[in-house]
């Protein structure tokens, strides 16, 4: 059995082909730039060769890429998107006018003499090719997927609040973290991200999504030293998102989310440390350009932190000296693919016919 798990970030997109026939250590693993950043270079390219710009695909992550078709703008160039590509900058279409590019028809894409650049989170021909030039198999029996997903909010609601509703409706609807993992066709409509990341694997085997941030927190649990503890605290410090979780076990007691450019150092430990005692708003965060915070389950509450504050990501190190004190989580000695490891337990979580495969490598989850 071979398991494709990708998780899709800001800056990189961190993959997994694993095979509970092997020791962990010995599967493959890829840390690449992201689909983001890959479109931005594109972008970049048509602008240094002074090319009309075409955007086609489907909606994807945004920030480098949107901050890459900004430049090109502000600089003159010529863009055409078509509707599908454009929600990438914008789910509102107009918006994305307002920013100058032009929306066109599929039909219309093979009249206009442009520099194509694909936006999509998932690139499995890429992916496969990489994994052939090393002789690797690319036949998969699973895929696992990851992104974060703002989900297409409705026109004057804030997406950081629609983004932030969702992770609290689905902790309402089940307290487990594994209640983030599902397949393609129960995504809610609106995740849009999410729906067309999972589309792009339709008819290449079995699929299964978890959002980044709690596959990030799962997989941090693999790690030797953070498992036997059966309360800790998770902090995601990613490229562009902050999630942080209180946990017993896989159970939530409580969580918040921000943008990990707008906190300081200082803010995470406050935040950090007022959301393990229960004390952490909602308005403290969101007011800061953050989500929101959610107190999932106040039985848990306890009056200091416990004693295991586990960190991972990309920007782990902004809060490596700190009160804190946070153990670098590294589940089977890497902490990048951390959220593949989340990823890889969502798939089973999905289809329970994997689940004693997975579990024969990774072992026992902790209960929720």
């Amino acid at each position: 059995m071979q398991i494709l798990a990708i998780d899709m970030g800001t800056g990189t997109q961190d993959i997994l082909l694993f095979d509970p026939g092997k020791p962990v250590e010995n599967n493959v693993k890829m840390v690449l730039p992201s689909a983001t950043q890959v479109a931005a270079t594109r972008i970049r390219r048509a602008a240094r060769d002074r090319r009309p710009l075409l955007l086609t695909g489907v909606v994807s992550g945004g920030g480098p890429c949107s901050w890459a078709a900004e430049e090109f703008l502000a600089a003159g160039g010529v863009a055409y998107a078509t509707p599908e590509a454009a929600q990438t900058f914008n789910d509102d279409l107009d918006e994305v006018r307002d920013m100058g590019i032009r929306i066109v028809s599929e039909d219309e894409v093979r009249t206009i003499d442009a520099d194509r650049v694909v936006l999509q989170d998932l690139d499995l021909d890429a992916v496969r090719t990489a994994l052939a030039a090393f002789e690797v198999p690319v036949e998969f029996d699973g895929i696992a997927l990851g992104c974060l997903d703002h989900g297409a909010a409705p026109p004057g609601v804030s997406d950081r609040l629609f983004r932030f509703e969702h992770l609290k409706r689905v902790v309402e609807g089940r307290n487990d973290l594994l209640a983030f993992a599902t397949r393609p066709d129960l995504l809610p409509p609106y995740l849009t991200r999410a729906r067309a990341m999972t589309a792009s694997a339709r008819n290449e085997a079995p699929v299964a999504f978890m959002d980044t941030g709690p596959a990030a927190a799962l997989g941090a649990l693999h790690d030797e030293h953070v498992a036997p503890n059966s309360e800790t605290v998770v902090l995601n410090l990613g490229n562009m998102h902050l999630l942080g979780f209180h946990l017993r076990g896989r159970r939530i007691a409580s969580l918040f989310e921000h943008h990990t450019g707008e906190v300081s150092t200082e803010q995470v430990v406050r935040f950090t440390e007022r959301m393990a005692t229960g004390l952490l708003e909602h308005a403290e965060i969101f007011n800061s350009k953050g989500h929101g915070a959610f107190a999932a389950d106040r039985s848990l509450v306890r009056p200091t932190l416990p004693p295991m504050v586990a960190a991972t990501g990309p920007q782990r190190e902004k809060i490596r000296r700190t009160t804190l004190q946070p153990y670098f989580a590294a589940p089977y000695g890497d902490m990048m693919i951390s959220g593949c490891f989340g990823l890889v337990r969502a798939f089973a979580e999905a289809y329970p016919e994997a689940a004693s495969a997975v579990e024969h490598r990774l072992g026992p989850l902790p209960p929720p």
